[in-house]
């Protein structure tokens, strides 16, 4: 059984999110029908971040497995055959049976873009949010910084069906930041983390967005984690900005090192 690893980039507009769900067009399910029809087996792909509905990527990842004899180049061209323009394969290649796209991720970076001009061109319609009335462009990034390091993001997180006492809510941001766009009127916040609780990037930008109005200064992000209640932080914007950029998996040359220091060990024990 051969594993294949796929960079998969789409425009999110047009479907209900990653997963698959009954009725409705997902990335998930149009990746499974092209590959299923490739390979003649039915193929499950395992994406690395279930975006939510008109969430947008650049650079999500996922895997299957297959007894198909294709190469990872002739899975990249037929895929993209089949696929609807929307969905890309931009890389595919065959990685070791142990490679999970979810469960190796060791970073994952977002940006959700803000379009600050006075008319929004046609080709940006469900691409950016758009805000061109005032904002304090300092103060947000000044804020932005502030999430970075380990917090609890129970403020951050949409509700769900477990109580926030039996989850943990703790993530930790590498990085966070507002950039201006060049040669653009267009403003973007960067993230970058080990992972993510569902709808935190959108409610981390609706609350940098009410520091941008003076609604919140910097004293308060603090006191909004402290509260661990999700309506103390700004609202949640808008999925069209948000954007899956990249993943990041340990080197594979990193991995076989420290299986065969491993081996080692185990063989040095046994003598």
């Amino acid at each position: 059984m051969r594993n294949i690893k796929l960079t998969i980039a789409y425009d999110g507009a047009g479907f209900h999110g990653w997963q698959v769900q009954p009725g409705v067009p997902t990335i998930q399910s149009a990746l499974n029908e092209a590959a299923s029809q490739i390979t003649q087996e039915k193929i499950t792909l395992h994406g690395a971040s279930r975006t939510d509905t008109g969430v947008h990527a650049l650079g999500q990842v996922a895997h299957f497995r297959t007894h198909s004899r294709l190469s990872a180049a002739e899975f990249q061209r037929a895929l993209n055959g089949l696929l609807p323009p929307a969905i890309r394969i931009v890389a595919a290649e065959e990685v070791g049976p142990d490679f999970h796209s979810r469960w190796q991720s060791q970073a994952k970076t977002y940006r959700y873009r803000i379009f600050r001009g006075r008319v929004l061109s046609p080709f940006d319609h469900l691409r950016v949010l758009h805000y061109p009335w005032p904002l304090d462009e300092d103060a947000m990034a000044a804020a932005a910084r502030l999430f970075e390091g380990e917090h609890d993001f129970t403020s951050f997180a949409a509700a769900s069906g477990i109580e926030d006492d039996d989850r943990d809510m703790t993530r930790v941001i590498y990085s966070s930041e507002i950039l201006r766009e060049p040669d653009r009127d267009e403003i973007a916040y960067v993230v970058r983390g080990r992972s993510f609780l569902r709808y935190m990037v959108r409610k981390i930008v609706g609350t940098l967005v009410e520091v941008g109005k003076g609604r919140l200064g910097l004293s308060d992000i603090q006191r909004i984690f402290e509260a661990r209640d999700r309506n103390a932080s700004g609202p949640t914007v808008p999925p069209e900005g948000l954007y899956l950029m990249s993943l990041e998996y340990p080197d594979p040359a990193d991995s076989l090192a420290a299986t065969s220091v491993r081996s080692r060990h185990s063989k040095r024990g046994r003598e």
